[in-house]
Formats: C-alpha cells, sequence, structure tokens
C-alpha cells in the first residue's frame, strides 16, 4: 500500500484520495459521533458538524488539486520543481515563471494536492539535494544495525493505524529510526522522532524518502539540538513560546494577556503540553487558540490540559489555523524567533548545566 507509486492520471487520483463524506440518516439526526478513515489512513472521531467541516476542507483540496493539474497540463510535468537559477526554497517560492503575482508560496500556502506531496516536499525542502550527495547504498548500509529502543516504541507508535500496526509499517519505521540513529550518533533516537518519521513515512510512500525527508528535517529545518541528549533546542522552543504567548495571545476582550495571565494564576506549565508539540512537530495534536473562552473557564491544570488535548482533535479546516496564525496572533518572522532564541538559550544552558550538577552531586552522595 505505501509502496513505490504507479503513474496513474493526477485528476483521478486526486479525487480517489477526497472522497465524501457521507453520515447515515441516523447519525444525521441523532447528532451521534461518526468515524471515518482521512486519507493517510488514521480512524478520525467526530460529529456530523465535524464532518460538514471536514466536506468543505475537502472541497476546496479538490479545487486547489485542480490549479495544479491545470498547471501541470499547461507548463509540463514536474513544472514546479524547475527553479531555475536557484535550487533553494527561497528562490523556488519566488518562482517567475508563474507569471502574474502567483508565486509557488501561494500555491503551497493554499495546499499541495496529496498525490503531489511527496515529489513537492522531497525536492523543495532539500531533502532530494541531500540524497545527491551520499553513495547509492548509503541507506541500505545504515539499516543493518539494530537498536532495541526502537523496537520497544514500535507498537506505541500511532497504534491501530491500518498500516503501522502492521509487521510492514512497523519493519519500516525501524528501518527508517534505525538509519537515521546512525547517521547522526549525537541525536542517536529520541522519542518523538517515532511520531515524525511515521508521518513522513504515510505522505512519502517509500523509506529511503522518508529517511532523507527526516535528515533535511533534523539538520536544516529544526532549531539546533531539539532531539539531542539534553533536549536543550526542545527547552529553548519551549521558553520562546511561552514569551511570545505573553506577548502576541490575541483576546477577545480590551483585557490584554488575558490567557496567558490565567494560566500564570494556575501555574500552568506550558510544558506540560508543548514538549508533545515540538518533539513530535505536532504529528500527534495542534495548539487550540481558538478556544479561549474555555481556557479561561478552566479553574485548574487539568481541566486546561483535558480542553486542549480534546479541542484540538476536532481542528479540521487548515484554512481556520493558518489564519490564527497570520492574521490573528500577528507577524512573527523568522528573524524574530531566531533572535528569540538567541535570547533564550544561554538560561536554557544554565539551567540544564544546574541540573546536571546537582545529579552528579547526588550520585555521588549515594557512592
Amino acid at each position: 500500500m505505501y509502496g513505490i507509486q504507479s503513474r496513474r492520471d493526477l485528476a483521478l487520483e486526486i479525487q480517489a484520495q477526497i472522497p465524501i463524506l457521507r453520515p447515515s440518516i441516523h447519525a444525521r439526526r441523532a447528532n451521534l459521533t461518526v468515524k471515518f478513515q482521512d486519507i493517510y489512513g488514521f480512524l478520525v472521531e467526530g460529529n456530523v458538524d465535524d464532518v460538514n467541516v471536514l466536506n468543505e476542507v475537502r472541497e476546496k483540496v479538490r479545487q486547489q488539486g485542480r490549479v495544479w493539474w491545470a498547471l501541470e497540463a499547461s507548463k509540463g510535468a514536474n513544472w514546479y520543481l524547475q527553479t531555475h537559477a536557484s535550487s533553494t526554497l527561497k528562490a523556488s517560492l519566488k518562482f517567475s515563471a508563474l507569471g502574474n503575482a502567483i508565486t509557488l508560496k501561494r500555491l503551497i500556502r493554499k495546499g499541495i494536492p496529496p498525490v503531489l506531496r511527496p515529489k513537492v516536499w522531497f525536492s523543495l525542502s532539500g531533502a532530494a539535494k541531500k540524497k545527491s550527495t551520499a553513495p547509492e547504498s548509503y541507506y541500505d548500509d545504515l539499516i543493518k544495525a539494530v537498536d532495541e529502543n526502537i523496537i520497544v516504541d514500535l507498537p506505541r507508535t500511532f497504534p491501530g493505524h491500518q498500516w503501522l500496526d502492521t509487521q510492514e509499517g512497523q519493519g519500516a519505521l525501524r528501518r527508517v529510526l534505525v538509519g537515521y540513529s546512525f547517521r547522526d550518533s549525537d541525536v542517536g533516537y529520541c522519542q518523538g522522532l517515532n511520531y515524525v518519521a511515521a508521518l513522513l513515512l504515510l505522505v512519502m510512500k517509500t523509506e529511503e524518502d522518508a529517511f532523507w525527508m527526516l535528515a533535511v528535517l533534523l539538520e536544516n529545518v529544526l532549531v539546533n539540538d531539539c532531539y539531542t541528549t539534553n533536549l536543550s533546542g526542545c527547552h529553548v522552543e519551549q521558553r520562546v513560546f511561552k514569551d511570545l504567548l505573553i506577548k502576541n495571545c490575541p483576546s477577545l476582550e480590551e483585557e490584554k494577556f488575558r490567557i496567558a495571565a490565567h494560566l500564570d494564576a494556575l501555574e500552568f506549565d506550558v510544558s506540560l503540553v508543548a514538549t508533545e508539540w515540538f518533539l513530535c512537530l505536532f504529528s500527534k495534536s495542534l495548539p487550540s487558540e481558538m478556544k479561549e473562552e474555555e481556557l479561561i473557564l478552566a479553574q485548574h491544570v487539568g481541566d486546561v490540559i483535558d480542553i486542549l488535548q480534546k479541542t484540538t482533535h476536532h481542528l479540521f479546516d487548515p484554512d481556520e489555523l493558518l489564519t490564527v496564525a497570520f492574521d490573528k496572533i500577528g507577524s512573527m518572522t523568522t528573524t524574530t524567533i531566531s533572535k528569540q532564541r538567541k535570547k533564550q538559550e544561554p538560561a536554557v544552558m544554565a539551567e540544564l548545566d544546574l541540573r546536571l550538577k546537582r545529579l552528579n552531586s547526588l550520585n555521588e552522595d549515594e557512592k
């Protein structure tokens, strides 16, 4: 199912991957929970309203697919891979051949059709270039090793998935994770990478392409040291997130920063939920800025966690999330975030150093 994809008519494949969901009459009348599979084989639960939203989203994806298909027909196959003067992502996003101010960047933000995601992601991310610099047998040589820590986590990774929860799926996931753990000994294997690699397998379709996508994510896209032994990069991201939450969190009333103040009054540590967000790259959940009123009414830390976890499972519209990110929260450029990271790094490293000294001291006392 997730092996090398055969050549099929693009338009037909886009239609086949995005079926309309049709709840039964009984479910519509009773507003019962509806269960269905998404295009990547995950079981999704929601009410009829959720299904209606998801159908609207799928119609948008179909419409966007027609745009890509029209460009495929008029400009030739793989037009989106032809970056002309530069192969960097920045230059690619300003692909002048599209003309009339229609840029590849805008097309990507509106959504890449599922059938094109493997090729577009692989090329524009830099994974294809990274793979081209390695020997042909590089991946096959790496995956010959065995790591018991990885084996233990395999059945815990999206249990119940129609492919990942099979011997074939777990075998593919193990090889991708083992391969990268031996590619980068500083990272090795860190819990959280199993979810990232699993999702990449479902999108990219082939093991080796998923491996190189994981490599480019960890080596070129994410902040350094997110998955090293002390998780220093992850700690930095959480401090940056908390700081931006205070400065940029949207408010439905004129009282500024009320969510940040309310969570602080509850002594709620954002790392209780944010650690999973950053380590799993939101593959298991999404942040829920859109539930401000419910969060304000929460009286206990457990209530906050419950709201965040349940709400994210019903965020089916990516356009709604992008609207919050770009319009409601405000502009946060890469430069701004990079400055925040540099600002937080010294405090994180000092804290981790103090923890290590305390741990070493306790170990000495026990001897």
